[in-house]
């Protein structure tokens, strides 16, 4: 039973300190839309740089939503709050590093998807073509990185060896999910 107390808490923190990061793609593709990153433009291979599903309004929704829920947890901590008796880790030792760590998971999400919208072109996929891993980690890469250069003290004690290895098994199931009742309730074109 030990163990799967273990388990438990490590998947509740893992999740916990991933929300930042998990929130900003979901909603900047439900309130995205408008005029795309790279403006219709190609390089020199002739595909598109990031394509259509890259907006600057889904760009901004999905920051300012990783904001907002990493906020709203930073209360929620501040005030004592648990989870099935889990004493769930802040986000910074002060408001100010705090903000810093949840910007750069909510940037580093969506610039990680950025990223591999752009490899995914050079490599010739369009738009919503599965690249099966990738697709379910980009963010999460993007976003490890990002709060590693912001904040790598913050970063180090937070992310343990487990807490990296249980985002890196329940990413892909949550993300798996995710799209399928998007494609269900007509937010996503495929569901993957």
């Amino acid at each position: 039973m030990y163990w799967a107390d273990n388990m438990i808490e490590l998947i509740i923190i893992a999740i916990w300190i991933m929300i930042p990061a998990y929130v900003p793609n979901p909603l900047a593709a439900v309130f995205g839309g408008g005029k795309p990153i790279d403006g219709g433009r190609t390089m020199s291979d002739g595909r598109r740089i990031l394509g259509d599903g890259k907006t600057y309004r889904g760009l901004l929704v999905g920051i300012i939503c990783g904001l907002l829920v990493g906020l709203l947890q930073m209360r929620l901590v501040s005030n004592g709050f648990a989870v099935s008796g889990v004493t769930l880790p802040a986000f910074g030792m002060s408001t100010t590093g705090s903000f810093t760590v949840i910007l750069a998971m909510s940037c580093g999400s969506l610039f990680g998807d950025m990223f591999m919208s752009f490899f995914k072109r050079r490599l010739g996929l369009k738009r919503g073509a599965p690249l099966p891993v990738i697709d379910q980690l980009d963010f999460v890469l993007g976003a490890w990185i990002f709060t590693y250069l912001a904040s790598p003290g913050w970063f180090t004690d937070n992310f343990s060896a487990w807490i990296i290895v249980t985002v890196l098994v329940i990413t892909p199931i949550m993300h798996l999910v995710t799209n399928i009742i998007g494609y269900f309730i007509g937010v996503k074109k495929e569901p993957w």
